[in-house]
């Protein structure tokens, strides 16, 4: 199959465009007119898929035997396939041959279902845009019911199991306790958006255009129906219900990661972003690092404050000074070749080795008189002289967050010229 005669895959954000006009996706023009007609189709349907080869030939012909009875000739399919190691994406354009409702997208660069079904919508030239597993799960009779509420006034309709008509086919006690679960932990973190459906992990649904055009969207895992709700224009909204039914081909792609992922985008919903600005201003993967370099320090002090006082039977005060300074040494070659790497490329040479080496010295006994300082307030006023064991792991911690934040200041700073 000739890459031509697929849809090129849209890059940059993941934005909805208002109104399509020719664009230049990866160095090519493209052209949205269907070969039908040169007016925009009232529908924009995306079925995202991977490796449902068994199932496209059905889900085509069901879905362009319901809307040629419905909108004939106002409507456009958009199977959006991530690269399907069997196929699906050929099977696909071969059925576009003769449907020409139909167009295809393979995605080489990109995974993902919620990003795939924005890709599709952002090639996609209706005024209402919908998406619909390709495994033949939803029913695809409730995409009338859908689409006349939609049409009647509603932001966004959505297909629900948990309302008058809905419900599951067969599943086990254990996935209906993980979707009941995910959704009353939902209400929790974020119950001005799930609260607003009865079924906020359902993947099919429509909604206007306009609802979330020119929103930047950043969903995360398989569900999108959270990040429509969450920063699109959704005033009014209409369910439907419909029985999840089970497969006949192919094989699910719920998993527990699908879970997690669902949890994590409910808190970077809540979060309004703010978790993302705390990651740039706080770095917490040079920060663990920064912590895993210091174990091995402690280490190092034990192991050298041994070998000094009990083995070779030196003075305790001596072979602690000796030892904290080894453990410092330890700590600051592995800091430079590991935790702070790419800041050491541009400060290359001995002379500003030793500068940083001399900055982090001072540090370090900057956090010892701190931690000393710290664990007596701790433990004589905050827990009256209780608890030394946790007042000691409190000061730790802290002295730990200081010396990690003066060292990313002044041990491996790098001047940035404007």
């Amino acid at each position: 199959m000739q890459q031509s005669s697929l849809v090129a895959v849209p890059v940059g954000p993941l934005i909805i465009p208002a109104i399509l006009t020719p664009t230049v996706y990866q160095g090519e023009p493209v052209s949205f007119s269907l070969l039908t007609s040169t007016k925009p189709p009232l529908l924009s349907l995306v079925i995202p898929t991977y490796n449902e080869s068994r199932n496209v030939r059905a889900i085509v012909e069901q879905l362009t035997t319901l809307l040629d009875r419905k909108i004939p000739g106002n409507y456009e399919l958009i199977l959006v396939d991530d690269d399907s190691p069997d196929g699906t994406w050929e099977v696909a354009s071969a059925l576009s041959k003769a449907c020409p409702q139909l167009r295809v997208m393979r995605r080489q660069q990109e995974r993902g279902l919620s990003s795939a079904v924005i890709r599709g919508w952002q090639v996609a030239r209706g005024e209402i845009l919908g998406v619909i597993d390709g495994d033949l799960q939803h029913p695809p009779e409730v995409l009338l019911d859908m689409l006349s509420a939609v049409r009647n006034g509603a932001d966004l309709a959505v297909a629900s199991r948990h309302v008058g008509g809905g419900g599951v086919s067969d599943w086990s006690v254990v996935r209906r306790f993980l979707s009941r679960g995910a959704q009353f932990l939902g209400l929790l973190i974020l119950p001005n958006v799930v609260g607003r459906v009865t079924d906020p992990m359902s993947g099919y649904f429509m909604v206007q255009r306009y609802a979330i055009q020119n929103h930047s969207l950043n969903p995360k895992g398989y569900k999108i129906l959270l990040e429509v709700i969450g920063r699109g224009q959704v005033k009014t909204i209409a369910e439907v219900g419909y029985v999840f039914q089970e497969r006949t081909a192919g094989e699910s792609k719920v998993t527990w990661r699908q879970y997690v992922d669902y949890l994590h985008h409910l808190v970077r919903l809540r979060s309004r972003g703010r978790v993302a600005r705390l990651r740039q201003k706080f770095p917490l993967k040079r920060f663990l690092r920064f912590g895993i370099v210091g174990l091995s320090g402690v280490f190092v002090d034990m192991a050298v404050l041994y070998l000094l006082h009990t083995t070779l039977g030196l003075n305790l005060t001596r072979s602690k000074i000796l030892a904290a300074e080894v453990a410092i040494i330890n700590n600051f070659i592995w800091n430079d070749a590991w935790t702070f790497s790419d800041v050491v490329q541009k400060q290359q040479g001995w002379g500003a080795r030793l500068r940083r080496f001399l900055k982090f010295n001072l540090v370090c006994l900057s956090g010892l008189v701190l931690n000393v300082l710290v664990l007596n307030v701790i433990y004589n006023i905050v827990f009256g002289q209780r608890y030394a064991y946790l007042a000691n792991l409190i000061a730790i911690a802290l002295v730990t967050l200081w010396n990690f934040w003066l060292n990313l200041k002044l041990s491996w700073r790098v001047t940035k010229v404007k």
